[in-house]
Order: structure tokens, then sequence, then C-alpha cells
């Protein structure tokens, strides 16, 4: 036992993260009406039974991996913006951390734009609220900037910002001659800032 948390404890939580990880990709590769219990089991080493000790249903997996990318989205873009006291600094590491976030999850990405109607009532509202929560987050931030920008305005900005951000993993990975993540890192960001600041 360390720190309070025994093997079996870290066992399950690595096993809920394998499970989320390997649906996500299934997901991604065929949308979840494409994907069953079975799939999501054997791309971990179980049963599509045993999934059933983890989550409710296929339904309840989904909006975990939903509900968990977008706590981890706002949870980070406080700390990001905490870290630091100039908004021009706030956002560059916002921009820095939504690009990593977009080369690391293009997955959950994929599985946002084209599934998030298959999550229950409850599930997507907790979604959107949790979403809403951190495009506020960019709205503050670019207020401070342009405060004679009205908030219509900004979050216009905000949501085309995470459409060039979050887009780009997909295409460019997806062309044989496709630069390294760390070129594009570079092309996101100046262009996430120049749309953002101009």
């Amino acid at each position: 036992m360390t720190g309070g948390v025994t093997d079996r404890e870290r066992a399950k939580a690595d096993r809920h993260a394998s499970i989320l990880q390997a649906a996500a990709g299934l997901f991604a590769e065929r949308g979840f009406s494409g994907v069953s219990l079975e799939d999501i089991g054997g791309a971990v080493g179980i049963s599509g039974p045993a999934l059933y000790r983890h989550f409710a249903n296929k339904q309840a997996l989904l909006g975990a991996i939903l509900i968990e990318v977008s706590e981890r989205l706002l949870a980070g873009g406080h700390a990001v913006t905490s870290a630091h006291t100039a908004a021009g600094e706030q956002l560059d590491a916002l921009i820095a951390f939504h690009v990593e976030f977009a080369l690391r999850d293009a997955d959950v990405i994929r599985v946002q734009d084209r599934d998030l109607a298959s999550l229950s009532d409850d599930d997507r509202h907790t979604v959107r609220r949790l979403q809403r929560e951190y495009v506020e987050v960019w709205i503050g931030i670019l207020a401070a900037l342009h405060p004679e920008r009205d908030h219509d305005e900004l979050r216009v900005r905000a949501h085309a910002c995470f459409g060039l951000i979050n887009s780009t993993p997909h295409s460019v990975r997806a062309q044989r001659s496709a630069p390294a993540d760390r070129d594009v890192r570079g092309i996101l960001r100046s262009m996430a800032r120049a749309a953002l600041i101009t």
C-alpha cells in the first residue's frame, strides 16, 4: 500500500483507464454503433460480460469517455491559466495545452464529433456544461486582451480556434508526408494565436 492506495485499487484504476482508451480508439475507428462490448473486451484482454464490472453498458462507457475528457480539459485549462498572471501568457499557455490535448487525444475528439448524440440525456448535459465552462475560461482571457469586443464575438473566435486545432491532427496523420508532431505543434500554436488576437 502506497499513499493510501492498494495494489488492487491501482490495478482497477489502470484497467479502467485501459478500457476507456481502447473503447475510444474503437469508437473513433468504427463509430459507436459499430463496436460491441465484446470488441472492447477483446482489445483489453477480458470478456465482453466482464466489462459490466466497470460500466453498466456501452452507452455508460461512452459517457465516461466524454465526461472524463471534458473534466480533464476544464481542470487543465484552469491549471495552466492559474500558473500565469499576464493575459498574453495565459493565452499562450492555454493554446499550448489544447494543442497537446488534440495531438494526444485525437481519437476522443473524433468520438465527440460523431457520437455525442449517442450519450444518455444526463451525460450529454454534463458534457455540454463542462464544455461551456471550458469555453468561458478562454473567453475570460480573450476579454482581458480585447475589452472592446463583446463576448459573442469572443465565443465565436474560441470555437473557431478549437475547430482549427482539433481537426488538424486527423488531416495531417492521413497524409503520407505528414509533418512530425513537433512541427504541427508550432504551426497550430502560431495559427491559433493569430486567429485569436487579430
